[in-house]
């Protein structure tokens, strides 16, 4: 979907008069820093070395992990869920359910089970918001994926509602091996590429570590504060 911008130059012109200075028209040159210490963290694993720090990050913040081949991937996922208590499943309507043969899975196999399978369908408008409140599992693809901090990246789109990995009482990232960079540099880097390239990238992009924790009141860790209480990940290899 393409996303306008409305009223730029009124808007920056609005800002640059509150500054007393004329609109900026031309790019910024970047400085250059004698030290760039935030590329220098793991800047030399490679992949499978990337995935032992994410695998190892996982236990940390108290979220199950799998390191799973393509065709292991449904069988694993529909382990998880009846670990998580069956459903009913939320999850995106994304390309990567067919390149996994997840569609089939869900559509077939846990419907068969009776377990209430919804993807998430922009025609259907507050319903899908409906489903995830009430679902059990809530399922996404990660799209960059942080090994230091094991974190994952959603972007969101009308097809792949934030509320899939926020209302659910439980949460699986699928995580393809090839998107776990080292941390937040990276995946901000890349992000960038993206803009430099004219692509049109989410306007919603969440960072999402584990399942839902807070310790603001006395340091005291409590869980399920503001989301799901339990959280998988799934490192596929092969995708």
């Amino acid at each position: 979907m393409t996303r306008k911008v409305y009223n730029r130059e009124a808007f920056l012109s609005n800002i640059a008069k509150k500054l007393g200075r004329e609109v900026q028209t031309v790019g910024v040159t970047r400085p250059k820093y004698r030290f760039s210490p935030q590329w220098e963290v793991l800047k030399n694993k490679t992949q499978d070395e990337l995935v032992q720090v994410l695998l190892k990050q996982c236990k940390n913040i108290q979220t199950d992990s799998y390191l799973v081949p393509k065709n292991k991937l449904s069988n694993t996922i529909e382990e998880i869920i009846q670990k998580y208590g069956g459903g009913p499943v939320v999850t995106w309507d994304d390309q990567r359910l067919d390149e996994t043969g997840l569609r089939a899975f869900l559509k077939e196999k846990l419907q068969c089970q009776d377990i209430i399978t919804h993807i998430w369908n922009p025609q259907l408008k507050d319903e899908n918001i409906q489903m995830a409140e009430k679902a059990n599992v809530g399922i996404t693809f990660s799209d960059f994926t942080l090994a230091e901090s094991g974190t994952v990246v959603l972007f969101s789109s009308d097809e792949k509602g934030r509320s899939v990995s926020l209302l659910p009482k439980t949460y699986i990232a699928i995580i393809p091996k090839s998107t776990i960079v080292p941390r937040l540099t990276q995946a901000a880097k890349k992000i960038h590429e993206l803009v430099e390239k004219g692509e049109i990238i989410a306007s919603c992009i969440n960072f999402i570590s584990g399942p839902s924790n807070s310790a603001d009141i006395e340091m005291n860790l409590v869980v399920g504060v503001h989301g799901p209480v339990k959280a998988s990940y799934v490192i596929v290899e092969d995708m």
